[in-house]
C-alpha cells in the first residue's frame, strides 16, 4: 500500500524522490519489525508511515484543489485522498495503542485479547471517518478520544468541502464538461 502511495504522487521527479525517501524507513521498518520485533519498536515504522501518508495525502489534496476542471482524474484523486485520510488515522490509532495499550476498549464477545493494530485500527478508523460509530471499539484515553473526534470532524468537513469544490469546478463556465453539453 505504501509503495502504491508513492506511485500515486510520482508525477514530478522531486515529489517522487521525497516520497521514496519517506517510504524506505516506513516499509523497511515494517519488515524489520515483522521478522525481528525485538530489534525495532512499532512506533518507529508507524511514525515513518504516518509522515509518508500525510505527504501523499497533501499532494493529492493539492492536486484536487488546484484542478482547473472536474474530470475522472480529479474524482479519483478525491476518493484516494479520502481513503488516505482513513489510513492516516489507522496508523495514528495503531501508534497510540502501541504507546498505551489501554487507550482503547473493546466491547466484543469474542473472548480473545483484542488489540488496536492492523484490521482493528483500519476498521475503527473508517467507521469513525464516516461517522457511523458502532461502539464496539471505544477510545478511552484522552489522546485516543481527541484523535477520534478530529477524524470524525475531518470526515464531515472533507465531504462538504469536496462536494462544494467539485460542483464549482463542474459548473464553471470554462469547464470542459460544461462546454461539451452545449
Amino acid at each position: 500500500m505504501l509503495i502504491s502511495a508513492v506511485l500515486a504522487v510520482s508525477n514530478r521527479r522531486r515529489t517522487f524522490v521525497v516520497a521514496v525517501l519517506l517510504a524506505i524507513p516506513a516499509v523497511g521498518g515494517r519488515w524489520i519489525n515483522h521478522f525481528r520485533p525485538h530489534l525495532l519498536p512499532p512506533a518507529i515504522f508507524l511514525v515513518a508511515a504516518l509522515v509518508l501518508m500525510a505527504f501523499v495525502g497533501a499532494n493529492l489534496l493539492r492536486f484536487v484543489l488546484r484542478a482547473p476542471s472536474a474530470n475522472l482524474e480529479v474524482l479519483c484523486a478525491s476518493v484516494s485522498a479520502y481513503l488516505i485520510l482513513g489510513l492516516i488515522w489507522t496508523i495514528a490509532y495503531w501508534l497510540v495503542a502501541a504507546i498505551n495499550p489501554a487507550a482503547f476498549a473493546f466491547n466484543t464477545t469474542t473472548g480473545g485479547k483484542e488489540s488496536m493494530q492492523g484490521f482493528n485500527a483500519f476498521y475503527f478508523s473508517f467507521i469513525t471517518l464516516s461517522t457511523v460509530g458502532y461502539g464496539d471499539i471505544t477510545p478511552v484515553s484522552k489522546v485516543a478520544r481527541m484523535l477520534a473526534a478530529m477524524e470524525a470532524m475531518t470526515g464531515l468537513f472533507y465531504v462538504a468541502v469536496l462536494i462544494a469544490r467539485l460542483v464549482s469546478l463542474y459548473s464553471a463556465p470554462g469547464s470542459t464538461e460544461h462546454r461539451e453539453e452545449k
